[in-house]
């Protein structure tokens, strides 16, 4: 059959079906989906928080400032001014093999609707060119054997087949894949915020540890100096052996202390390095200090009506629900009637050249109809178990909001607090070493017993290593907030990464 035939038949059969399919396409049942409103409320706390958070005389101790109703960044993290955290997060999501399984999770959810589509919602046109080559006997007819006869038969046909969606089942079927891919397609997004905010926690606690361990170096000196008085004094009978003892053993305590630093630090490197996509020993990670970042003093945050439509985790829960409620739809279409139309037109002859002919053409056009009648009650049990999928889709939907908001409020308050310790902790230390110097002086005077010196060096070294945590708490807290707010994905801008250029809404 020529190219050109063909292409007419195929045109022919297509038409009429697809014409008819059409006219027969009917309504679809089941449930028509709803985006939940978002909660009824203005506010994440029960109490109002205050316009400024306490403000500290010591680096990263400034005051910080809601601003509430304000966009939040796409690259969030930019607002710590670290350029070694910007290049190691771009590193990152470059190859990141936990954003390279979402994307390809997303992809593959976006072929299967369509997959879906063109299994379940357009025409299946098929070409077959067959040829055959058959002995008979004619003894099978009542006639004498005479050796029987040796024929050929060459066939080639166009077929047609559409299932008719009357009731919209298929229709609904695709409303749910197409649910699963919006699903995977914030499930991406939520890795994307976990990944980012991941490494700035991390960044932030290898510069909290890298502090520690600079304030033991400097308390191991104080305490290395105190001992060599101690032992100047013990040489001239002003103290005991037992004091000589104590003072070593508070050297050798705090000097115990700087392994597990050191190891927490390695550890937290390697941590960096596999968020980062790289080999533990190959990454050539730079180092993070407390200094090399600058502590955002405003800090925009998302209104509570909007955070529904901005934290990934509960945009992965509403589509969630959106395909339970498509899946009552394809369990209320499966109790009606289905029904499929089919046709095919072609040629057979015995002779290639006779296929051309006009009295070699042969076609049909069929319809069936599907009613189920008895299946022991299990079309509505499916239905009525969509219906208890929806319902703990939607319970699940409601948890992942109140958590959403609990996240949120617990930073904020978190926030403050930790503006307020963070004040109280230089109080505290600039106390503890005015006492410890005051207690020196008066000890080598013999003023004071050397347990008096002993308790100010603790307390002093307590609130040093206190003093680094507080700060290091303000950067890690205003990250987790920014995570706890969406991240700000909806800013990212379209050339920002292709994988997240689809409209999401």
């Amino acid at each position: 059959m020529s190219e050109r035939v063909t292409r007419l038949l195929l045109l022919r059969i297509a038409v009429f079906v697809t014409a008819a399919g059409l006219a027969l396409t009917g309504c679809v049942v089941g449930p028509d989906f709803r985006r939940p409103e978002a909660p009824d409320t203005n506010k994440y706390t029960e109490s109002p928080l205050p316009e400024k958070t306490a403000a500290a005389p010591i680096s990263g101790g400034q005051s910080q400032r809601f601003a509430f109703g304000h966009e939040i960044p796409a690259g969030w993290w930019t607002l710590f001014h670290s350029e070694a955290l910007d290049r190691l997060i771009r590193q990152a999501l470059g190859d990141s093999p936990t954003l390279a399984a979402a994307e390809a999770a997303l992809r593959e959810s976006r072929e299967n609707v369509r997959a879906h589509v063109g299994a379940a919602l357009l025409p299946h046109i098929d070409a077959d060119l067959s040829a055959e080559r058959e002995k008979f006997s004619g003894a099978a007819f009542g006639q004498p054997n005479s050796g029987g006869s040796i024929f050929n038969l060459y066939n080639a046909s166009v077929s047609v087949s559409y299932p008719l969606d009357l009731f919209g089942g298929a229709r609904r079927e695709l409303e749910s894949l197409q649910s699963q891919a919006d699903y995977e397609c914030f499930r991406l997004e939520g890795a994307y915020l976990a990944l980012t905010s991941n490494i700035v926690t991390v960044a932030v606690k290898e510069a909290m540890l890298r502090a520690q361990i600079r304030a033991t170096g400097e308390i191991l000196a104080s305490l290395r100096e105190q001992l060599d008085v101690v032992e100047r004094q013990f040489g001239l009978g002003a103290v005991s052996l037992s004091d000589v003892l104590s003072q070593r053993t508070q050297l050798a305590q705090t000097q115990a202390t700087l392994p597990p630093l050191a190891k927490d630090l390695e550890q937290t490197r390697h941590q960096l390095s596999v968020l980062a996509g790289k080999l533990p020993g190959e990454a050539k990670l730079p180092e993070f200090n407390i200094e090399g970042f600058q502590l955002p003093e405003e800090i925009p945050v998302s209104l509570p009506s909007e955070l529904v439509r901005q934290r990934p985790d509960i945009r992965a829960s509403e589509a969630l629900l959106h395909a339970a409620s498509a899946q009552i739809g394809v369990a209320t279409a499966n109790l009606y009637p289905q029904t499929t139309l089919t046709g095919s037109y072609g040629t057979e002859a015995t002779k290639i050249g006779k296929m051309f002919e006009s009295d070699s053409s042969i076609w049909h056009i069929a319809a069936g109809l599907l009613q189920p009648v008895f299946h022991g009650g299990e079309l509505a049990a499916r239905r009525r178990a969509a219906v208890a999928a929806y319902d703990q889709a939607a319970a699940q939907y409601r948890a992942a909001v109140l958590l959403a908001f609990q996240n949120v409020a617990d930073v904020l308050r978190a926030l403050e607090a930790d503006a307020n310790a963070l004040k109280a902790q230089v109080d505290a230390e600039a106390a503890a070493h005015d006492t410890l110097a005051l207690t020196q002086r008066q000890f080598e005077l013999g003023a004071v017993s050397y347990l008096s010196l002993l308790n100010a060096q603790r307390q002093y070294q307590q609130t040093k290593i206190s003093l680094v945590q507080a700060r290091a708490a303000r950067f890690a807290d205003t990250a987790a907030l920014f995570q706890a707010l969406g991240g700000g994905w909806w800013n990212r801008s379209p050339q920002a990464d292709a994988a997240h250029t689809a409209d999401k809404d």
